[in-house]
């Protein structure tokens, strides 16, 4: 199995089982399920006593997003112009990374010219759509995944930026 990590912070962003699918040779899209979590019931054998009121738990079946709970992703918000903010930086980030891990030009300027791109026509068109999340540490300067909807408002899907994961078998 493959874990995609952030090169930037080390957070687990998603694995290769949720069969993540390259978009534009620049970043990643992952269906996601919404799935119930549900409270755990331990029998210990005992009888209620019948002097005794069962006592309530707060232990409610809860519907998460199996990815975003997987990878324990954290909730965080961005109006355009803080996120473009943002973008700017951690696109500098990945580019150094991407430098200092030996990355050649073809692949940084691909990078560059790409997201650019993706940014423009896809992400910007439709900023309002967008829920974020950041890896585990709420690390801001990290990669932030975003997710939407497919067209049948439905489905939910993340999107992670391709270079700025690594890859890590376990």
């Amino acid at each position: 199995m493959l874990i995609y990590k952030d090169i930037l912070t080390g957070d687990e962003i998603v694995s290769d089982s949720y069969d993540p699918k390259l978009v534009d040779n620049v970043v990643y899209e992952v269906d996601c399920a919404m799935v119930t979590e549900g409270a755990v019931e331990v029998n210990t054998g005992a009888n209620a006593s019948a002097e005794e009121a069962e006592e309530a738990l707060d232990d409610a079946e809860v519907k998460v997003n199996n990815v975003v709970n997987s990878f324990r992703l954290q909730s965080t918000v961005f109006d355009k112009k803080s996120y473009l903010s943002h973008l700017k930086g951690y696109m500098k980030a990945v580019k150094a990374k991407l430098t200092e891990k030996g990355a050649s030009p073809e692949t940084i300027a691909e990078f560059e010219k790409g997201a650019q791109t993706y940014v423009k026509e896809k992400l910007l068109p439709n900023f309002k759509d967008f829920e974020f999340y950041t890896g585990e540490s709420q690390d801001v300067d990290g990669m932030v995944v975003l997710l939407n909807y497919r067209e049948d408002g439905v489905t939910p899907y993340i999107i992670a930026w391709k270079h700025g994961l690594e890859e890590m078998k376990v």
